[in-house]
C-alpha cells in the first residue's frame, strides 16, 4: 500500500503533491533529487515568462520537520469541464492550443499531455480546467529546446501535437 502524506492532494510516478495553504502546494522531492527539483523549477519559471498556461512557480524550499526538498507552486482548483457547453469547451481548446504553440515557439514543450498507459491516473490529468481556462501542471519531464537541441525538440513537439488531437476528442466528447 502506498504511503499517504498529511494534506496529500495527488501523486505521480515519482513525486507526491501536498497542500501547504489555500494558495500554495508543494511537490515533494525525497532522497537526493536536487538536480531534478532544480531542473523542474527552471522549466516552470521559463514557461511562466511566456504565458499563463503552466502552473506558476513560487519557490524552492525545504521542510525541516519532514526533511523534504519541495517545489512550491500555485494551488489550482480544477472544475469539471463536463458541466460546460461544448461551444465553451471549443473556445477553451482554441486558447489552449494557441498558448501551447506559444510555448513551443519560445522553446518549451510540456511532454506530458497524455500519460503513458503504464502510469496510473486519468489519461489527461495534467491538463486542468480552471476558472481562467485550461492549465498545465507537472512540468517534470518538459524539455527546453536549448537543453535538448533542435532534433529532439521537434520530435517532442510532433508527439505533443498528436496528444493534443487526442485530448481535443476527449474534452469535447464527454
Amino acid at each position: 500500500m502506498k504511503k499517504y502524506y498529511p494534506n496529500q492532494l495527488s501523486y505521480g510516478a515519482n513525486n507526491t503533491v501536498v497542500a501547504l495553504s489555500d494558495k500554495e502546494v508543494a511537490k515533494i522531492f525525497t532522497n537526493d533529487t536536487r538536480s531534478d527539483i532544480g531542473s523542474e523549477a527552471e522549466k516552470m519559471k521559463f514557461a511562466n515568462t511566456i504565458n499563463d498556461l503552466a502552473v506558476k512557480f513560487i519557490r524552492l524550499d525545504f521542510n525541516e520537520a519532514e526533511q523534504w526538498d519541495i517545489l512550491v507552486m500555485e494551488r489550482i482548483y480544477p472544475i469539471d469541464f463536463r458541466s460546460y457547453e461544448v461551444e465553451k469547451r471549443e473556445l477553451w481548446l482554441s486558447v489552449f492550443e494557441d498558448e501551447l504553440k506559444q510555448l513551443h515557439s519560445a522553446g518549451f514543450v510540456h511532454r506530458d499531455l497524455s500519460r503513458p498507459s503504464n502510469i496510473s491516473g486519468d489519461k489527461f490529468d495534467n491538463i486542468l480546467l480552471t476558472p481562467t481556462g485550461l492549465r498545465l501542471i507537472d512540468v517534470g519531464i518538459s524539455a527546453l529546446k536549448s537543453q535538448v537541441g533542435e532534433l529532439l525538440f521537434t520530435k517532442f513537439i510532433q508527439v505533443e501535437m498528436q496528444e493534443l488531437e487526442s485530448f481535443k476528442q476527449y474534452f469535447l466528447s464527454r
